[in-house]
């Protein structure tokens, strides 16, 4: 059994990893999709931002998943499946592909339209991952 430092340490560690995909989250879907449905404006700043958040913090992906917190975050929708770390390997190979289809879209996103397709590529990439590896919890 974990002793109380230790649980606390798997904690910090879940914590760690759900921030970094609340944060991909908030870009890609409270800024990309929503603009994408019309439900707030489009806004090239905020588009500029969110694509410069991804391209900073999707390659982080492996290092920040590089331990098994055996936890998820308390009250936590999604948490990580523990197949991330019975195949790393095949996990971490599903980042590069997110990261060219970021790559892809930079500076080609002129408007709703082209945001749309920005976002399916972008979106279709993750999804290769979420479906294996992300748990829905509740």
């Amino acid at each position: 059994m974990l002793g109380p430092g230790a649980a606390m340490a798997q904690q910090e560690i879940a914590v760690k990893q759900d921030n970094l995909m609340r944060a991909q989250a908030k870009s890609l879907y409270t800024v990309m999709l929503k603009m994408t449905k019309g439900e707030i404006p489009y806004d090239q700043a905020a588009i500029d931002a969110a694509l410069a958040q991804l391209e900073q913090s999707v390659p982080t992906i492996p290092t920040v998943f590089a331990t098994n917190p055996k936890e998820h975050v308390v009250n936590a929708t999604y948490g990580s499946s523990q197949k991330v770390w019975q195949n790393k390997a095949d996990f971490d190979s599903k980042v590069p592909p997110v990261i060219k289809a970021i790559a892809d879209v930079k500076g080609k996103i002129k408007d709703v339209a082209s945001l749309k397709v920005a976002y399916d590529r972008i979106n279709g990439a993750c999804n290769e991952c979420h479906e294996t590896y992300r748990l829905k919890l509740k």
